[in-house]
C-alpha cells in the first residue's frame, strides 16, 4: 500500500538532490539549507518513534535544525541560481515549439487526484487497497505529481535529470519561503498542545459578554483573521480558535452548527491569508518568481478583496451559523 511516508521520501530525495547540485557549484549555505529540510522528510517517522520511546535528542536536533534554517534565511543565504542565457533561450524556444501542450502535465495533477478520490468511493474499487485511505488526498496528490513529471518528460522529450535541475532552480529561487508554511503549521500544533486555546478562551470571557452570541461570533471571526495573519496559515489558526472560542462558546453555549461554523470560519481565516507576508506561498513566492519591485505588491492588490470578503462572511455567519 502506498502511504504518505513514500511521498515524504520522494520529497526528501528531491531536497537531497538539490543539495548535491548546490555542493557541485560550491553553494555551501544553500546545500546546508536543503539538507536540513530533507531530514524530517527522510527520518521524521524515526524521530517521532524515538521521542515516544523517551529519547529526546533526535527531536532536539531537529529543533536546532529549525533554528539553523532561521539563521540561513535571515542572512539571505538561499540565493536563486543564476540563469544561463543559452539555457534560458533554449527553454523559450522549446516552450514556443510545444505551445499549449506544456499545460497538459500540470492539468493532469488535479484530474488524477479527482479520479483517485472519486474512484475510492466506488464499491469494490481497488484504490483503498492501493492508497492509504487515512491520507488518501495527500497520497493521491503525491502520486499525481509523479505521473505528471513522467508526462512532462514525455511531452518535452527531456532527460529525467532535467526534472531535478529545474526543481532545484525553482526551490533555490523561492528559498526560505518554501518552508515557512510547514513551519507555521507545526507552530499551530504546538499552540494547541501548549494550551493557547484555553488561554484565548479565558481572555475572551474577560473582554466580551459571552452571553451574547453575536459578540462571540465576531470574536471568533476576527480572531481567525488575526491568528491567520500571524501564523500565515488558516489551518494552523483554526484549531486554536476553535478550541478557544468555537467549541466552548459558540457550539456548546450558543448551539452553533458545527459544520457551518467550521466551513465559514476557515473561509474567514483566509481573509488574513490575503494580507500577510507570513503566507509566503501566496504573497511572497509570486513576488520572487515574477521579480516584482514592490515586495508587498500582491498584498496591496488583495487587501480590498480581503476586507469585502471579511464583511460579507461575518454577515453570512451571523445569519446561518445559529439556524
Amino acid at each position: 500500500m502506498l502511504t504518505l511516508n513514500y511521498v515524504f521520501y520522494l520529497l526528501g530525495a528531491l531536497f537531497v538532490g538539490t543539495a548535491v547540485l548546490n555542493v557541485g557549484e560550491r553553494r555551501w549555505a544553500q546545500a546546508a539549507f536543503w539538507v536540513i529540510v530533507a531530514a524530517p522528510c527522510l527520518v521524521g517517522d524515526k524521530i517521532a518513534a524515538a521521542t515516544k520511546a523517551g529519547t529526546a535528542w533526535p527531536a532536539q536536533a531537529m529543533g536546532a535544525g529549525v533554528l539553523a534554517l532561521a539563521v540561513l534565511a535571515a542572512l539571505g543565504r538561499a540565493r536563486p541560481v543564476v540563469d544561463d542565457p543559452a539555457q534560458a533561450a533554449a527553454r523559450e524556444a522549446s516552450a514556443r515549439r510545444l505551445g499549449d501542450r506544456l499545460f497538459a502535465p500540470v492539468l493532469a495533477i488535479p484530474a488524477i487526484v479527482g479520479v483517485l478520490i472519486t474512484g475510492a468511493w466506488i464499491p469494490g474499487s481497488p484504490i483503498p487497497r492501493l492508497l492509504d485511505p487515512a491520507q488518501l488526498a495527500l497520497v493521491a496528490l503525491g502520486l499525481a505529481a509523479v505521473i505528471a513529471l513522467i508526462a512532462a518528460l514525455a511531452v518535452t522529450r527531456a532527460r529525467p535529470i532535467h526534472g531535478l535541475i529545474e526543481g532545484r532552480r525553482l526551490l533555490d529561487t523561492i528559498g526560505w519561503p518554501f518552508v515557512l508554511p510547514l513551519t507555521l503549521a507545526t507552530l499551530g500544533f504546538v499552540f494547541v498542545n501548549t494550551g493557547v486555546g484555553k488561554a484565548i478562551a479565558e481572555l475572551v470571557t474577560r473582554v466580551i459578554p459571552t452571553d451574547n452570541a453575536l459578540a462571540c461570533l465576531l470574536a471568533f471571526g476576527l480572531g481567525m483573521v488575526a491568528f491567520t495573519a500571524i501564523m500565515g496559515n488558516a489551518f494552523a489558526a483554526f484549531p486554536v480558535m476553535m478550541a478557544g472560542i468555537g467549541l466552548p462558546l459558540l457550539i456548546k453555549l450558543h448551539g452553533a452548527h458545527p459544520a457551518v461554523l467550521g466551513a465559514m470560519g476557515m473561509l474567514t481565516g483566509y481573509c488574513g491569508t490575503l494580507v500577510t507576508p507570513m503566507a509566503a506561498n501566496f504573497n511572497v513566492v509570486p513576488v520572487l518568481l515574477l521579480e516584482l519591485r514592490d515586495p508587498h505588491a500582491v498584498i496591496r492588490a488583495q487587501w480590498p478583496t480581503a476586507l469585502a470578503l471579511l464583511i460579507a462572511n461575518l454577515v453570512l455567519m451571523s445569519l446561518l451559523v445559529f439556524r
